[in-house]
């Protein structure tokens, strides 16, 4: 019943938005406050996009639409979405096409729209006499068929384009330019392309303008030959190369239909479901072919990117609700059971999940004691592997019914869907369960969903399910007299179902994934046993000091630090720009002071700084820690960005590397010291194989010259460097040292500055045990050891220095093997300004603080695995 309303609703504003985008003018971007929208934009557009909004709350609930708006709005323009439009639908389907864009539109929101034309083409071809010719699924495209093809896409593209102007959707015809291309096989296929670049200048220039980017799937060699390209194809090169939140196949048909139910297929979590999902014996043909492109897309996509496949007239609902309503393409998590503490391996990782427990989280009860409790009792787990959700069931004992005593879900997990997952295994396993919920918990309608039956009782609601009478009557009954306490909780912040919305169904198999996970996992592969903490239990406002805040790295923290939700920053010192405003800073009027020694411990005696950041050279921070030491406060934190104190034998510095390092080390920590640039990447690229080492690895390290530092010197000098590369320190350099002595083995590191001006290139040649490993496996160990770290991507080619420049993390690929199998060649790549300093150290004050590791690092720069 709620499905069919909510369609009919759908559909009601497709048309409602035709009328309501005449009133519409350009709107470049828009976020989710509507007071915010109202300073930016004209009073005829903020009108247009309150009434959107409330047209698509007649699809979920408000919080739904605010919940993806303000998602969607998190990333840049053009990592929203990119969104493949079948031909047909804009011979079909192109008012409604039209109306779903305007929407997005005028919301603030651009996706990159790219189109095929097949049944067009072939329709002209038949007018004209020709016969369609096809291999392999493939048009055979000669010189009569290009002719035809060119002049469909204009047209048809035209027509897109025309449409959405009448609507009032500013939007820009791209038909050439962007996709660059080989012949797939010129004899056999003739004018068809295989496409090898994306240029991404025509698209983001135009989202920049204010206009909706409409493609073509053509493509150019360089000579200027127009070839003829898939349109899938074409639209999974635009993902890879853009990396948006959501890949949007329109069709027909409006999902993949399980061919043995005839049902629509809701969810399909790769990562769980991918090999028994080909295994069915309905996944053929071209929807077994579709599956596996989605499969390889997303493996290198971020873990956040999903796809959708959607008819036109659901996109809203699919793209708004939690429902959803095509099939939602994702890699998920695998479900991992434990039945003891000892079975989690990370008690960090445990830990981080009980504190999103309410009355852990106010202090009214310790993780300590809690899972002091679980050692006296039987109980079940269930959780994916980073723990977004944390689930456990008391078993049933002395006849008593089974219960739900924690289900702790971050953020990220109700958005994923990863809450009905792990409820669904739940169900599996205990066929009667009940719970107990606070009446003011923000998620209490998804409860009453999965619930036969409830009961109210001094603000706390009892749930259950399977139950009979008899037992429903005895369980209320204990209820009643208090015998049942302790209310478990989602968390009062998430509410992301916060009215009675219907859940968007999950597709699983059934199976026994515990078994058949380890039956699949090879002896080589390790989990990540350090994962990331991405969300802090910290919201008080921290003061930063920058001692030395004149250099690149300097800058460079100043600038996210400005972005960070909860960071500000109280004095910055530098002796060359005293008396200077600070640039790039927009939170506060701050001006450079020149602080001396006792200026310090003033500042450290009146507690007016949280932590210390020492952007100093090498040899030079000792006195200003010695100062601060001096006071004796213990409250403050101290992080060094030079290698005074990477090799401290004291034990009162913690090395700062989050991705290799305990995690709840540096949380603790008082006093850290940030890892080099060219260390930090080195480190990465040879620490999986550490076991299988029998030499020296040896690193050909070359950076581009802002490693110099501001200081003149020939490393810096462009001139000098121009069609030059100048090697140095060619034996015991102190980054060799450091690689050396955190790795527990001797490392030889020769450094080289080139040209360019910031990023880091390694070539690593590292010895193994011979014909140990292949290449295909040494690339697993990569990707599960850095499994679920947001600034860590495992590529299998070898990644350039290009491609790292600007962005916030390190990039490992290449996994060459020899052919006596005996040694491997790793290349990682790292910005020696970002990952190799200011994002490092951002990462290690967000631990140190409590605040979530990422905190204050832009997405639309983050590389992902």
């Amino acid at each position: 019943m709620l499905r069919h309303t909510i369609g009919r609703a759908s559909k009601r504003i497709s048309r409602s938005t035709r009328n309501v985008s005449k009133l519409a003018t350009s709107t470049k971007s828009v976020g989710v406050d509507t007071q915010t929208a109202a300073k930016a934009a004209t009073a005829k557009s903020y009108s247009t996009r309150s009434t959107v909004v409330q047209l698509l709350n007649n699809i979920g609930s408000k919080r739904e639409v605010e919940q993806y708006l303000k998602y969607f709005t998190s990333v840049s323009q053009q990592q929203f979405a990119v969104i493949k439009v079948g031909g047909a639908i804009i011979t079909q389907q192109l008012p409604e096409l039209a109306s779903c864009l305007a929407f997005l539109y005028h919301v603030g929101l651009y996706p990159i729209v790219l189109h095929g034309t097949g049944p067009q083409i072939n329709e002209l071809l038949e007018n004209e006499g020709v016969e369609p010719e096809y291999i392999d699924g493939i048009r055979i495209t000669n010189d009569k068929t290009m002719e035809v093809v060119r002049k469909c896409f204009l047209e048809q593209n035209l027509r897109l384009v025309t449409a959405l102007e009448k609507m009032g959707v500013h939007a820009r015809p791209i038909t050439a330019g962007v996709f660059g291309a080989e012949y797939l096989d010129q004899d056999k296929y003739q004018l068809v392309g295989k496409v090898n670049s994306v240029n991404k200048a025509p698209i983001e220039a135009a989202i920049e303008a204010g206009y909706l980017p409409i493609l073509t799937s053509l493509a150019e060699t360089p000579s200027g030959q127009l070839l003829n390209v898939n349109a899938d194809v074409a639209a999974g090169e635009l993902a890879r190369e853009f990396e948006p939140l959501k890949i949007v196949y329109l069709n027909e048909k409006g999902g993949i239909i399980n061919g043995n139910t005839g049902e629509k297929v809701s969810v399909i979590n790769l990562d769980e479901e991918y090999e028994d999902l080909l295994k069915e014996s309905w996944v053929k043909y071209g929807t077994k072919l579709k599956i596996k492109e989605i499969h390889d897309l997303l493996q290198h996509l971020p873990r956040s990117s999903s796809v959708a496949i959607i008819d036109v007239d659901d996109l809203q609902k699919e793209l708004f609700t939690d429902s959803g309503a095509g099939t939602l393409i994702r890699r998920g998590y695998k479900l991992i059971n434990r039945n003891s503490l000892k079975d989690f391996g990370n008690p960090d990782l445990l830990r981080a999940a009980l504190l999103r427990d309410p009355e852990i989280k106010a202090g009214k009860l310790s993780a300590a004691s809690y899972l002091k409790t679980l050692e006296s009792v039987q109980f079940k787990s269930y959780g994916d592997e980073p723990l977004e959700v944390l689930a456990i069931v008391i078993a049933e004992q002395e006849g008593k019914v089974a219960k739900l005593d924690k289900f702790l879900s971050s953020r990220t997990g109700w958005l994923n869907n990863v809450t009905d997952n792990i409820f669904n295994s739940i169900k599996k396993d205990f066929s009667s369960l009940y719970w107990i919920v606070n009446e003011n918990d923000a998620n209490l309608s998804w409860y009453f969903s999965k619930a036969d039956g409830s009961f109210v009782k001094n603000g706390e609601i009892l749930f259950w399910y399977g139950l009979k009478t008899n037992e429903v009557s005895e369980l209320i009954k204990e209820f009643d007299s208090s015998n049942l306490v302790s209310a478990l909780s989602s968390s009062k912040e998430s509410g992301v179902f916060s009215s009675p919305v219907q859940k968007r169904g999950i597709h699983t198999f059934t199976r026994t994934f515990q078994s058949a996970f380890k039956s699949q996992r090879r002896q080589y592969s390790t989990s990540n046993p350090n994962p990331p903490i991405r969300e802090g239990t910290n919201t008080k406002p921290s003061r930063v000091a920058l001692i030395g805040a004149r250099g690149y790295t300097g800058q460079n923290l100043i600038s996210m630090i400005d972005k960070h939700p909860y960071l500000e920053i109280s004095h910055v010192s530098s002796r060359e720009l005293k008396g200077q405003k600070l640039q790039g800073y927009n939170k506060d009027n701050i001006v450079y002071s020149n602080l001396q020694i006792e200026d310090i411990k003033k500042l450290e005696e009146n507690n007016e700084v949280d932590v210390w950041v020492m952007a100093l050279p090498n040899g030079v921070c000792k006195p200003f820690v010695d100062a601060i030491d001096s006071v004796g406060t213990g409250k403050s934190t101290i992080v060094d960005l030079s290698a005074d104190y990477r090799f401290d034998t004291t034990g009162e510095w913690t090395y700062g590397l989050p991705e290799l390092n305990d995690r709840s080390k540096i949380a603790s920590a008082k006093k850290i010291s940030n890892p080099g640039c060219y260390a930090t990447a080195a480190q990465v690229a040879i620490a999986p194989l550490v076991d299988y080492i029998t030499g020296t690895p040896t690193v050909f390290g070359v950076s581009g010259y802002s490693g110099a530092g501001t200081k003149p010197s020939p490393k810096n000098d462009v001139d000098f460097l121009a069609n030059n590369l100048i090697p140095y320190s060619l034996t015991d350099h102190i980054h060799e040292r450091e690689i050396s002595s955190q790795l527990g083995l001797d490392v030889a590191f020769t450094p080289h500055v080139a040209q360019w001006f910031q990023g880091i290139s390694h070539t690593i040649s590292i010895p193994i045990k011979p014909k140990s490993l292949t290449s295909r496996e040494i690339r697993n160990i990569y990707q599960d050891r850095f499994q679920g770290e947001q600034l860590i991507t495992i590529s299998g080619e070898a990644p350039l220095v290009k491609d790292i420049s600007g962005k916030h993390g390190v990039v490992v690929g290449g996994f060459a093997v020899n052919s006596k199998e005996d040694r491997v060649v790793v290349v990682a790549t790292i910005d020696n300004l970002l990952k190799g300093a200011s994002t490092q150290c951002l990462q290690n004050i967000n631990l140190a603080l409590g605040y979530g590791e990422y905190d204050g690092i832009p997405d639309d720069l983050i590389i992902r695995g």
